[in-house]
């Protein structure tokens, strides 16, 4: 690695932690209802939004209630971008004259935007009319970026409260984090976007004569230009951890991402709320402690599998090598394997975007997954496998990480032969069997789901790359579907039924699947007294609690999924370096 490239990540990391605590702290002001600046502005809009919902704010609710209100809130959202795609063709803003989507696809993206995962089947601008991209597309990047904060909130609630019967508010939760984080945020950012040069306008596509003159069978003398109001759809796909693109080539596309500016404010927006909700969650707690415990965590983890991967990459391909292609670093050239990569980015920009996006379930991309090395491609791979928990979505990474927390607090009781606890919380068979359900659910869909696809004809068809390659593509689109994460290895033509419809399935069970068992974990505790610590209590803010806590998230990720990686990127490695 250059000095340049090593000067770029620890820039980052740098950026990142700075801005975690004072954004975790206003987070957590919003959520306990304290006073802020924006309360003055923005309450008047909030208790309007109550009074027309008929909502009381102050009305606890059980978990099963909490449950229930964001299940029907997320079902009549998907329900409502589905009627705008299969209607969009008799819609207003559609300068293009884009045609109704077709059943499957309309289904996949519905729960696919509901779901926070934006997985994307379809080329942004060749399908979707402006009004389908803000109205429902853009709507639904705030709204389930929100509910995933909401249920952390509830089960931060559950660990604070002591023999309590309620969780909080869904839609109070779900109201403040929406109007007092997300939108004042994404306006702020989608301003500093348009003045990168990101497109934001509702004219319609525009022809350009060429600078260049192309030769083809037919000479092109000109080039239609997609445009649409991009910027507002960006900012929210990267704060909320959301991660569809406007345009089919994603964060890769120069209207997305059109300058070095621009590439590092939307890979550091990539991560920036998961981490700050760290510092939220030992704000709320009592004990800021836990929260940069669980962050060091994430971020150790994130670090190392960051330096492979700029490892794997820059090394290049020995293949070409061997053909005498130069893959060395000079002056001319970052080297190593530029083939899927910006040549305005190169292989470090690329790969720490590659590795954060999937390390949060966001899953935009400024390079293409399916052309890296096999181990390479690999990394990116099994950190949504670990359970999309190394920062993982806005809120979703992070009760994901305490399901973890609770599974090693107690594998440590166990060893010493005493009632596991967390914050003060006896962790007993409930809690342990509900945090098996949200360990299990993902795996088994992404093993279930890639064993299904390679079976049937209409799986097998889909792949352009035949052998360990294709079982990758395969086993890569059912993590990201499962792990709500989005990202794609580009070789698998997914736009079909049998895809579209697989794969909603799965994005369906690998969020609400996690949620409900999360939630009546919250509920479980805020029933609980709170119990003393002792001198045999496990402190869960040291190094050691750490280092145990990054042990059990990558040994249950490694035994999971070893045999399935084995099959697709190890075999490809072996095959790569043999065939020189």
């Amino acid at each position: 690695m250059t000095e340049n490239g090593l000067l770029q990540i620890t820039l980052y990391f740098v950026a990142l932690l700075l801005l975690a605590k004072p954004l975790g702290v206003y987070m957590a002001a919003v959520y306990e209802n304290r006073p802020i600046f924006l309360k003055r502005l923005l309450a008047p809009l909030e208790a309007g939004f109550y009074r027309l919902s008929g909502v009381n704010p102050e009305q606890e609710m059980r978990w099963k209630d909490y449950a229930a209100a964001l299940l029907w809130f997320n079902l009549f959202g998907g329900l409502f971008v589905f009627a705008l795609q299969m209607l969009q063709a008799y819609l207003p803003l559609n300068p293009q004259q884009m045609g109704n989507v077709t059943v499957d696809s309309a289904f996949n993206t519905a729960v696919s935007f509901a779901t926070n995962t934006n997985w994307q089947g379809y080329s942004g601008e060749t399908t979707m009319s402006y009004l389908t991209q803000m109205l429902g597309l853009s709507v639904q990047n705030f709204v389930s970026a929100a509910t995933g904060m909401a249920v952390l909130v509830a089960m931060i609630r559950g660990f604070q409260r002591t023999h309590a019967d309620g969780i909080g508010n869904f839609w109070a939760d779900l109201t403040r984090g929406t109007l007092y984080i997300l939108l004042p945020l994404s306006f702020l950012i989608a301003l500093a976007l348009v003045g990168q040069g990101v497109v934001q306008t509702f004219k319609p596509y525009q022809t350009v004569p060429l600078v260049g003159q192309v030769s083809t069978a037919t000479e092109n003398t000109t080039q239609t230009l997609a445009l649409g109001p991009a910027a507002s759809q960006i900012a929210i796909k990267q704060l909320g951890t959301n991660g569809g693109g406007f345009f089919n080539a994603n964060s890769a596309h120069p209207f997305e991402n059109p300058t070095p500016l621009a590439n590092f404010l939307e890979m550091l927006l990539l991560i920036l709320i998961p981490a700050a909700l760290c510092h939220t969650f030992g704000t709320m707690v009592g004990d800021p402690r836990q929260g940069w415990a669980i962050l060091s965590a994430m971020t150790l983890v994130l670090i190392s599998l960051l330096f492979i991967t700029v490892g794997f990459e820059q090394g290049g391909n020995p293949a070409l090598t061997a053909l005498g292609v130069e893959q060395s670093v000079s002056v001319d050239q970052s080297g190593g394997n530029m083939e899927g990569k910006e040549t305005r980015f190169g292989i470090v920009n690329s790969v720490i975007w590659a590795t954060a996006t999937t390390a949060a379930s966001n899953g935009s991309v400024n390079s293409m997954h399916d052309s890296y090395t096999p181990l390479g491609g690999l990394i990116p791979m099994w950190l949504m496998q670990l359970g999309e928990v190394i920062f993982g979505g806005v809120g979703s990474g992070l009760y994901g990480m305490l399901i973890f927390a609770l599974i090693a607090v107690f594998v440590a009781g166990l060893m010493i032969g005493r009632t596991p606890e967390y914050l003060g919380k006896k962790i007993e068979a409930f809690e342990i069997k509900m945090a098996a359900v949200v360990i299990l659910i993902p795996a088994f869909f992404i093993l279930g789901g890639t064993a299904l696809a390679i079976m049937v004809e209409a799986g097998k068809t889909a792949v352009a790359n035949p052998g360990a390659h294709g079982f990758s593509e395969i086993l890569y689109a059912f993590s990201s579907a499962a792990g709500n994460n989005g990202s794609a290895f580009a070789g698998l033509s997914a736009n079909s039924p049998f895809y579209n419809t697989a794969l909603g399935i799965v994005m369906l069970f690998g969020r609400y699947g996690i949620i409900i068992p999360v939630l009546a974990i919250a509920g479980s505790l805020a029933a609980k007294k709170t119990v003393p610590t002792t001198v045999g209590t496990l402190p869960t803010h040291t190094p050691l609690f750490v280092m145990l806590l990054i042990g059990t998230v990558v040994l249950v990720g490694a035994l999971t999924f070893v045999p399935a990686l084995a099959l697709g990127p190890v075999v490809e490695h072996l095959i790569m370096n043999t065939a020189q």
